[in-house]
């Protein structure tokens, strides 16, 4: 499975999970920054675009229960006839807080989900923790709450070179924010940038992730 140092895993053993459709409702940071050179070579092939992604969410429910869950995709892969009409990520670093959900991520969506612990509040300070990791977050929301309403596309690389084509459709109220962002790890600090960064909070969405297609 396509991973960073951070989210691999030679477990398998994983409570089993309910298949996709996914419904939840959220709370959740995302922030962006233009990609580093080791965000580019770090991939995946193909043509992308150079900016990473990167989000904290608190899952008030979900069919495997509440969890929070830290991704990041090093580049976006730029719209293409193979991966349709809209950027989408690709996660070489996720972890949550639930073994089903673990189980979920790598069994449904070819997501490297790892185990971690949480603390804080995910629209506001929050620090995500792994085996040889950590990443901290402080956001801080400016400006009036508006609707939000649209899509989040992954393309995961599977083996034999195909592609996990999935999205995640949301709605609620977002902020403009500005989020502080700490890293450490073995790979993390030279993509997943230390600074400050362009962002939103998420402060209440309804999502429905669907399942994957393989191309």
């Amino acid at each position: 499975m396509w991973s960073v140092p951070e989210s691999a895993s030679e477990r398998t053993d994983w409570p089993a999970s309910d298949p996709p459709p996914w419904p939840a409702r959220v709370r959740a940071t995302l922030w962006w920054h233009r990609s580093t050179s080791a965000a580019r070579e770090l991939g995946p092939e193909g043509r992308t675009i150079p900016m990473t992604l990167a989000m904290m969410v608190d899952y008030l429910d979900s069919p495997v229960g509440p969890y929070r869950e830290i991704l990041a995709s090093p580049v976006l892969r730029a719209p293409g006839r193979r991966i349709g009409p809209i950027p989408r990520m690709a996660v070489p670093f996720i972890a949550v807080d639930s073994e089903s959900s673990v189980h979920g991520g790598r069994t449904h969506w070819e997501l490297p989900k790892v185990l971690a612990q949480f603390d804080g509040d995910v629209l506001g300070r929050v620090a995500a923790k792994g085996d040889g990791w950590q990443v901290n977050t402080t956001a801080r929301a400016k400006g009036p709450r508006l609707p939000i309403v649209g899509a989040l596309g992954f393309a995961q690389p599977t083996e034999g070179g195909r592609l996990a084509l999935a999205s995640a459709r949301l709605t609620g109220r977002f902020r403009y924010a500005r989020v502080d962002v700490e890293s450490e790890g073995s790979t993390l600090p030279n993509w997943l940038l230390a600074g400050s960064h362009h962002g939103i909070v998420i402060t209440d969405g309804k999502m429905r992730t669907g399942p994957a297609k393989r191309v």
